[in-house]
């Protein structure tokens, strides 16, 4: 691992935990010793494109290299030395729009395992989808879209609160449209929540935070039962003018909304005004309460708080739900705010507050990782990892003559902490049961605990 910013520590930590041997290059001295007191990884300082400390890193003997530095020119030399020392899988972090072109991607030409990665991008895609639903905290595609994977937590008027499992699925017999993959919640008094893949016998609770793995064509009475609601979003309001809300902001312009921004830098303000045609671009301080109701934060829609600061963040999102409180908001439903956070223990800080959404670049970022890290050939299609637990949901195509080919769901004999959610056969979507037999060229979607990922991994390869 080059690089141990906000998602270079992330990965590397995850992957740490999952029983990989990590290796980290990092120039920054305090950093060094962060990590050194915080993560189970050997750690060097020094360069990533300096051939002595790669070779210090044994750099030759590892199975993957990720270059994941604030510089794009560093991550591409660094991918490059890696390959011509052995390494059979590298990723790189690319921003510019200018190293993406043909003649960049040209230095990889033939070179088989080899990903590209953006965290500014990830996360602009990770908003769009979360600005469909008021009150879902994460949203995922998987199966080219014919399976959708949110998490939310459940609020007390939420339909499904109170039902247990067993009873919710002799409701949706014969032909189920969803399944509950994982439960997060405390338990008799003890100060941290436990993530669970439950069963029958599970009872849902007001404040569980629950993952659901759905079909696409019943993804409006998921969350209708959630407590969730639909929304068509045409006001976003997005506070902080840096690259990732300059992505978002130039899809959501071409889908038609209204968009607004507000930016403290005058020369970044004067290029987004310049360049995003049709948006509203404001010069000044998010937390200014002034400029906020200038910017009509009370009449959005959607606020998304993107700065690189966590407390602005926060602050900004919390004056938005205030002033929309105070004043009706736009018609029922209040302003929906999202939060772009880095130090994910504020997590609960702001759910307390009622910040709709968060979303942090590190889990955007690692779900493209990891989908890389896990997948032997073509067997691992896509992951989706959580802020609030610890559960991945993972997405595995049927190679033909595999252990699972032509077995039922009941004959694998997977642990406790597995679920099959759903199979995706021939472009459609059916959620899983013990009875599914799988099938080559299936898309299988699970939902597993750490640990068990490369277990199920090889069920499939």
């Amino acid at each position: 691992m080059v690089g141990a910013g906000e998602v270079g520590t992330y990965v590397a930590d995850r992957l740490s935990s999952q029983g990989h041997d990590v290796t980290i290059i990092e120039v920054s001295g305090e950093r060094v010793r962060r990590i050194q007191s915080e993560l189970d990884v050997e750690i060097l300082r020094g360069s990533g494109t300096d051939p002595e400390v790669l070779t210090e890193a044994r750099v030759g003997k590892a199975e993957l290299l990720v270059a994941v530095t604030k510089r794009d020119e560093v991550n591409i030399l660094c991918a490059l030395m890696a390959r011509k020392a052995g390494v059979s899988k590298t990723i790189v972090r690319v921003e510019s729009r200018s190293l993406r072109r043909a003649q960049a991607v040209s230095l990889f030409e033939g070179v088989d395992d080899h990903l590209v990665i953006d965290p500014d991008e990830e996360v602009a895609h990770a908003v769009r989808r979360l600005i469909r639903f008021t009150g879902v905290l994460e949203f995922d595609e998987m199966a080219s879209g014919e399976v959708v994977v949110l998490t939310a937590r459940l609020p007390g008027a939420a339909p499904l609160v109170g039902k247990s499992l067993r009873e919710l699925g002799r409701e949706l017999e014969p032909d189920w449209g969803f399944i509950v993959g994982s439960i997060t919640r405390r338990d008799n008094g003890e100060d941290l929540e436990r993530t669970a893949v439950p069963r029958g016998d599970w009872t849902l609770r007001e404040g569980d935070l629950i993952t659901v793995v759905c079909k696409k064509d019943n993804l409006e009475d998921v969350t209708t039962r959630m407590g969730m609601e639909s929304q068509r979003s045409d006001r976003v309001l997005l506070l902080g003018g840096g690259r990732t809300a300059e992505l978002l902001a130039e899809s959501l312009l071409a889908q038609g909304r209204s968009v607004g921004i507000i930016e403290m830098d005058k020369a970044r303000a004067d290029y987004l005004a310049e360049n995003l045609d049709r948006a509203l671009v404001y010069h000044g301080d998010i937390t200014d309460a002034v400029l906020l109701d200038e910017a009509e934060v009370a009449r959005q829609d959607v606020v998304v708080a993107m700065t690189g600061e966590d407390h602005a963040n926060v602050l900004a999102c919390l004056y938005a739900k205030s002033a929309s409180d105070s004043t009706g908001g736009r018609r029922d439903q209040g302003t929906e705010t999202i939060a772009v956070v880095h130090r994910l223990k504020l997590l609960d800080l702001l759910e307390a507050h009622q910040v709709d959404a968060t979303i942090s670049p590190r889990t955007a970022t690692a779900n493209s990782v990891l989908r890389f890290v896990r997948g032997e050939g073509d067997t691992v299609a896509a992951v989706a990892t959580s802020l609030h637990g610890d559960a991945e949901v993972l997405e595995f195509a049927v190679s033909p003559g595999c252990r699972c080919d032509g077995k039922t769901i009941s004959e694998l004999g997977l642990h406790e902490d597995v679920l099959i959610g759903a199979i995706v056969r021939d472009g459609k979507a059916q959620i899983a049961r013990g009875r599914s037999t799988l099938r080559p060229r299936d898309h299988v979607i699970a939902v597993v605990r750490p640990g068990q990922a490369a277990h199920l991994s090889s069920l499939f390869g």
